[in-house]
């Protein structure tokens, strides 16, 4: 409940294993409407950081645009009162094949409050030992690994026509603006 505002009810109108969509009655008032909302069980997200510090990054298949994406490790909290932290852990090895001695929460965020109940949690992660990748499904088993440089991450983001808010949030959280100002 919110102000005035309140759900009465709520009907799922779909479920997929990732996610499922509610359709919800609310009132406001006299008024009611429906919002169909996204129902999300959370995500992570990892900025890697390596000794050299440069960022690791996978680049992999994204059914939804159809294209090769650059993306920091990231994954869905799919397993069951998993602390978030345990699997940015999970999600580091399997991704990148790393495993981190310091952690650090970067924060937490609301990828898109207007319709999905998802919420991103970033952390940082430092102090890497190499470990043998453990890839989930075919998107990540034909995915590629990439360390780069804040420079060339700024010319990654000079010539993208676009990226994932995360990977932009968790980039301009640690570096600041990686705009080239010249």
């Amino acid at each position: 409940m919110s102000g005035s505002f309140h759900v009465e009810g709520a009907e799922v109108v779909f479920r997929s294993y990732v996610f499922s969509v509610e359709r919800r009655v609310v009132r406001h008032g006299n008024e009611t409407f429906e919002r169909d909302v996204a129902l999300h069980p959370g995500a992570v997200a990892v900025l890697v950081i390596n000794d050299r510090g440069e960022v690791g990054f996978i680049r992999q298949y994204r059914a939804t645009f159809d294209e090769l994406l650059l993306e920091l490790p990231a994954g869905t909290q799919d397993v069951p009162g998993e602390p978030a932290l345990e699997t940015a852990k999970r999600e580091l090895l399997e991704e990148i094949g790393y495993e981190a001695a310091e952690w650090t929460l970067l924060g937490r965020f609301m990828n898109s409050p207007g319709w999905t109940s998802q919420v991103m949690t970033v952390y940082v992660a430092r102090q890497l030992t190499a470990r043998e990748r453990a890839p989930a499904g075919p998107e990540e088993r034909s995915s590629t690994v990439l360390w780069l440089s804040p420079a060339e991450i700024r010319q990654t983001l000079k010539n993208a026509s676009a990226m994932d808010s995360t990977t932009a949030l968790a980039l301009h959280r640690v570096f600041g603006t990686l705009r080239d100002e010249s």
